[in-house]
């Protein structure tokens, strides 16, 4: 099949998606959108003292790959030097008489961030950098401070003040205040020195004032242009979404010093995030032939081949990646959903058994091995799985995650389908029987705030799991059925990027598509139906109805719903059912085949507009519109006739 189309009858039936994950509406059973915070690596990791990060020998973050690039305690005479040399092992020690030493000879050649015309001050000054190189933060403020009383415009004495406050913990709110207290001091003490605006620009990130290290960050460029600070600010961009701009940034850095892997693996990320899937493939190719072991890579290749709908490729690079780290709790918790989604639900649930055993508090693998359980009739486990989500409430001021919105949702449903396992599915509706209110905060994804609900019956012991059958122990007509529901289901998956294929959505589609059948040929027969515990004549409902049902059995964590079937008010406020091709800077790599279509359409639009209000200018707006070759390009056009 090509790119899918849109029923009429689709507008009746609502499948909402989890902004985080979900199955569409498509037979393609690929899943949610592409903003998923799990494929980005630890961001704005601050190197340790001297420039060179105390670094877990087990981690393989990708920071680590330039930890001696940071402007946290950065002399601007020296560059660090490689991991291991005197110069950076030297700063860890705490005895008198070598950190005495260690200042002397930093005084002597000169390596400090202000210095002075005189030796006895630079050393002065040198012992009080050793001490916070060493970790002995409140004693080097100590040692700052005194030198402060005797000169109080000493500017390496202030900005090593402002270090040591920083150096201290910015989860002390104090501390970071008077970190940036002293910078600001500096600057304006010294305003054309570009370290010091990258170090107030590290103070301020944490902080959520993002906008003012951004601004610290471009004077700092337009002072002294570097690799390093076009990277730094292009984290920043990043993190604040505005992957163009973090782009422009990335490449700025790489045209400046190319081998850099994790600025190529954020300039891939950037294509990833805007939905620019095969460029952000190539550029994760092009960090791993800088650093061939880089598990972040690897990774980020696995998600983006699993957005691209390529199964394979994408298993083989989070693979590659479980082979550098078994423990890599990203992958193992990336490639479980994966699973999930392409209805592996066993393979899915052994990965995320093994990301619980390393990150017992790890929400997301949480929910998914609730999930996977319900899906397979383990509702015992599954539900078991879900209260462990339930109890894990945000902090004050916290933001709650996705997994914590839904997870009580999932629970309720979850209790309903239990209580209903010894019931014919044709005796049972969620339509029906589950309250307005929670359908609307469900299909809405809102926080589990419903009033007066009653909740839906606890497990009970006379009503057992479901147990696992083996295909070979079916008969050998239901076998028969089963390969041919399979061939069926294959039929409606969309062969166009962005739709992982799900084997067990296929077989769902595939029973409905021969229950559908039947159901059509009982009714040629005697015209009628049972429906609900009734029967009655068929209704053209009644054959989407049993694909709905299957839909439902395949995936418990959506809902599925009939609009119709809603609560009048939650009509009222309106559900939000359109498609975006492009919004902003993200393009929906899945509808993409529509686009010219779609832009052709709407040149013709403007054409037929202006052939009746601007027939004059006519001539001009088809030359414009000639030259249109993005949604950006329409907006002058739009303006200016």
């Amino acid at each position: 099949m090509v790119a899918p189309g849109l029923g009429a009858v689709c507008a009746l039936l609502l499948l909402v998606r989890a902004p985080g994950r979900g199955v569409t509406a498509s037979g393609g059973g690929g899943e949610g959108p592409l903003h998923r915070t799990l494929l980005s690596p630890d961001i704005g990791r601050h190197a340790g003292p001297g420039g060179c990060s105390h670094r877990d020998p087990e981690s393989d973050s990708a920071w680590d790959l330039e930890e001696c690039d940071s402007a946290f305690f950065t002399f601007r005479e020296m560059d660090c030097e490689p991991r291991g040399s005197p110069a950076c092992e030297s700063i860890i020690s705490r005895n008198t008489e070598k950190i005495l030493s260690q200042a002397k000879s930093l005084a002597e050649q000169k390596r400090l961030p202000f210095v002075t015309d005189d030796q006895d001050t630079n050393e002065e000054l040198a012992i009080g950098y050793v001490l916070v190189g060493s970790g002995l933060h409140d004693e080097a403020v100590k040692h700052f401070s005194s030198m402060l009383q005797e000169n109080a415009d000493l500017v390496s004495a202030i900005y090593g003040r402002g270090i040591a406050y920083g150096k201290k913990g910015l989860q002390d709110i104090k501390n970071a205040e008077l970190a940036l207290f002293e910078l600001s001091r500096v600057i304006s003490l010294e305003p054309d020195h570009p370290e010091v605006f990258e170090q107030r620009a590290e103070i301020l990130s944490p902080l959520g004032r993002i906008s003012e290290a951004l601004s610290d960050l471009t004077r700092a460029i337009q002072l002294q242009p570097s690799a390093r600070l076009y990277r730094h600010r292009g984290t920043l961009y990043f993190i604040s979404e505005d992957y163009v701009a973090a782009h422009e940034d990335f490449q700025q850095s790489l045209e400046l010093n190319q081998n850099q892997p994790i600025a190529v693996l954020y300039k891939g990320l950037t294509f990833f995030h805007r939905g620019l899937l095969k460029e952000a493939i190539e550029t994760f190719k092009e960090a791993l032939k800088q650093k061939s072991n880089f598990i972040e890579a690897y990774k980020s290749l696995g998600q983006a081949y699993r957005e691209l709908g390529n199964f394979e490729a994408a298993m083989e690079n989070f693979q590659k990646a479980l082979m550098l780290n078994q423990n890599h709790v990203q992958t193992l918790q990336l490639r479980g959903i994966m699973l999930y989604h392409h209805g592996s639900l066993r393979e899915a649930l052994t990965n995320f058994k093994r990301c619980l055993q390393l990150e017992p508090y790890n929400e997301v693998c949480q929910y998914m091995k609730g999930l996977s359980h319900v899906s397979m009739g383990h509702f015992y486990e599954g539900i078991k799985a879900q209260t462990k989500v339930m109890l894990n409430d945000p902090m004050p001021g916290q933001k709650a995650s996705q997994e914590y919105l839904k997870v009580k949702y999932l629970r309720e449903y979850s209790r309903y389908l239990h209580s209903h396992l010894d019931t014919p599915v044709t005796e049972y509706n969620i339509d029906a029987d589950l309250p307005g209110n929670f359908k609307d905060h469900w299909a809405k994804n809102l926080p589990f705030l419903i009033e007066d609900y009653e909740e839906q019956p606890g497990l009970q012991p006379h009503i057992k799991d479901v147990l696992p059958q083996n295909f070979e122990s079916y008969k050998p007509e239901i076998q028969e059925l089963i390969c041919v529901a399979d061939r069926l289901g294959t039929l409606m998956q969309y062969e166009t990027s962005g739709f992982l294929p799900n084997k067990r959505i296929h077989r769902a589609m595939g029973l409905a598509a021969l229950e559908v059948m039947q159901a059509v040929q009982k009714t040629w027969m005697n015209s009628k139906v049972r429906i609900n515990g009734k029967t009655r004549l068929m209704q053209w409902r009644d054959m989407f109805d049993i694909a709905v049902k299957w839909r439902r059995i395949a995936d418990p964590d959506q809902p599925v719903l009939w609009l119709d079937r809603m609560p009048a008010q939650s009509l009222i406020r309106g559900f939000n059912n359109h498609i975006n091709l492009i919004r902003g800077q993200i393009i929906n790599m899945r509808y993409l085949e529509y686009f010219e279509k779609i832009l052709s359409f709407i040149k013709d639009r403007i054409i037929i507009y202006h052939s009746a209000n601007n027939p004059r200018g006519l001539s001009e707006v088809k030359e414009a519109l000639e030259k249109v070759h993005k949604v950006e390009d329409l907006l002058p056009i739009m303006k200016n006739w």
